[in-house]
């Protein structure tokens, strides 16, 4: 048998063995696109899936609300399946799969930063975002954005710290270990810096309750 034969069994068996598990990571990965349980039961994460990936996420997890981050995309078409996204194929808007399923679809920009560049103002997507989750009817919630690793980093970031009580250095440890990156999450970033180390948490409810209450309390002693 010819030597270049032998070279070309050998490559055609690799491709064999390595070709089934590619593929069905690459399935996998385009399907639910780096999706991360943040609060079992209240907040997920990820980056853009497929529709048939999508209707697994807010069936399997109750999901209420979905949040796009992607300002470039305001309402995603979504091929059916990972291989759609390859070879083209049948596109639905991500706002009619969450309509069909009766779920809210939410666009918040979530990298416009105060014009003129303020570090002292709060970047407009924060409010929009506290508003929507201040809402106890919207849990559970999914987020995402394109890749579910800067924007939705980002975010999860300041869910972290403003609902579940985490500090900054918490918070960013998550962030970094998820996909943002070491070297990406510096002081460099404008962006996180301005959503994340600029973030100061609210007065929690009953202490923005107990704040009127002691004043009142206060006047009527003098």
């Amino acid at each position: 048998m010819p030597v270049w034969v032998r070279w070309l069994l050998v490559l055609l068996l690799a491709v064999l063995v390595a070709a089934p598990p590619f593929v069905l990571y690459r399935a996998e990965y385009v399907t639910a696109k780096r999706f991360r349980e943040v609060s079992p039961g209240r907040f997920y994460r990820s980056g853009q899936p497929t529709a048939s990936g999508l209707r697994e996420m807010i069936q399997r997890y109750k999901i209420k609300t979905v949040i796009n981050l992607q300002h470039e995309h305001p309402d995603p078409p979504l091929c059916e399946t990972w291989v759609g996204n390859w070879f083209g194929g049948a596109k639905t808007p991500e706002s009619e799969i969450c309509a069909r399923l009766g779920v809210r679809y939410v666009l918040i920009p979530a990298d416009v930063v105060p014009n003129p560049d303020d570090l002292t103002v709060q970047p407009p997507g924060v409010g929009e975002f506290l508003k929507v989750l201040d809402d106890e009817s919207a849990y559970p919630v999914l987020l995402h954005c394109l890749a579910g690793l800067h924007r939705t980093g980002r975010l999860t970031a300041i869910y972290r710290m403003e609902y579940e009580g985490w500090g900054l250095g918490e918070a960013f440890r998550e962030l970094r270990a998820n996909g943002y990156g070491y070297e990406k999450a510096t002081e460099a970033d404008k962006m996180l810096v301005h959503f994340v180390q600029n973030y100061q948490p609210r007065p929690k409810k009953r202490d923005r309750a107990a704040a009127p209450a002691a004043a009142t309390t206060a006047t009527e002693g003098q």
